[in-house]
């Protein structure tokens, strides 16, 4: 069936091997013997992503580069292969990108200021973080000769209202443009787009699960309403490393992932505890959109994805429904709320049980 709003809901038994539905596991980009840098590659992302190359591939080199020296010390302590290397740097520094992208094939750029909040409070610093550094990442690796570059962005950018939002929105929009600066033999670059990550840090599963541990009298709750797109840390990089291998240029790629309200999620975590009505904090969203209408005219379905392709390329459109790709009908949009892949009970339970896995 072609349209998100012809498949049925999840169940359980759809989650093979704790899959959550698609695994996003084919095709799958190879990293034998090649060199990747990954920005912000001491955070959640970055140590589940450097992990699975570990176990995957037999990567030449694996640069995690990042800003913190004490989360990069704590990270190389459980990642000691030979192909590891650490940079110090920021991505606010495109000559210190340039140094760290020397010889490198392919860049995975995960660096952000994510929290919705304190964005809104420190404007600037986002700014300079989330487009400028954008723009650095793509000037290195264009210079430095790269490959290809995936960016990740966040449901958050759809119709954005916060200026978290707003940023990853001109980021994309810088990747998806560097198509154009990098010539037709250049760099390649694509965006992925998702939603919140069960288990990775400041996410709020681990504050519900922390709050029940200490025995919690209630759980605060922003509006009873909520809801969220949801994918496991397994699935996200799965979902960059095929990203990587199927991109022609220019897409932002749109995993197809369940949603659930933040009350079930409370209660698979904390069964019984009450919940506490704190209300939406500044520039948060009762609901998240990861294609609107508009850009569903210009958007094309795949088996596991929705692929976001420039609006004036008719050529690459062209080129992915010959490879039997559908395009989306008209007043289409792929919304938290309406999104009939929905966790049941169990299938929540095995989402969690694989987030909080040791």
């Amino acid at each position: 069936m072609s349209t998100a709003a012809a498949r049925a809901p999840l169940s359980a038994h759809d989650l093979d091997s704790l899959a959550l539905g698609h695994d996003f596991t084919q095709p799958r980009v190879n990293l034998n013997g090649k060199s990747v840098l990954i920005t912000g590659g001491t955070g959640s992302f970055g140590r589940a992503f450097a992990r699975m190359v570990g176990e995957t591939f037999q990567p030449r080199k694996l640069i995690v580069f990042s800003r913190d020296e004490l989360k990069q010390y704590e990270m190389a302590q459980d990642f000691q292969a030979p192909y590891m290397r650490w940079f110090i740097g920021d991505v606010r520094d495109q000559a210190r990108l340039e140094s760290a992208m020397r010889d490198v094939d392919y860049v995975v750029h995960a660096a952000a200021l994510k929290h919705v909040p304190i964005a809104e409070y420190n404007p600037f610093e986002c700014i300079k973080t989330n487009v400028m550094g954008a723009e650095n990442v793509v000037n290195a690796a264009i210079r430095a000769g790269v490959k290809r570059v995936v960016a990740l962005s966040t449901d958050k950018a759809a119709n954005p209202i916060n200026l978290y939002g707003a940023s990853k929105l001109a980021s994309d929009k810088i990747f998806v443009a560097a198509e154009a600066m990098s010539g037709a033999q250049g760099t390649r670059f694509a965006v992925v787009r998702y939603g919140n990550v069960v288990g990775s840090r400041g996410s709020v599963a681990p504050l519900f699960r922390r709050l029940a541990a200490e025995g919690a009298a209630d759980l605060p709750i922003t509006d009873a309403r909520m809801t969220r797109f949801w994918i496991t840390l397994t699935q996200g990089v799965n979902f960059v490393l095929s990203s990587m291998e199927m991109m022609k240029g220019a897409e932002i790629f749109v995993p197809k992932i369940p949603s659930l309200k933040t009350t079930e999620l409370a209660d698979a975590i904390a069964p019984g505890v009450p919940h506490r009505l704190i209300g939406i904090r500044p520039g948060e969203k009762l609901h998240e959109i990861m294609i609107g209408e508009d850009d569903a005219r210009s958007t094309i379905e795949l088996l596991d994805r929705y692929a976001i392709l420039p609006s004036h390329d008719h050529a690459r459109r062209a080129a992915y429904l010959a490879e039997g790709a559908r395009p989306l009908p008209e007043g289409f949009s792929y919304c938290s709320d309406k999104n009939p892949e929905r966790l049941d009970a169990r299938g929540l339970q095995a989402l969690l049980s694989q987030a909080f896995a040791k």
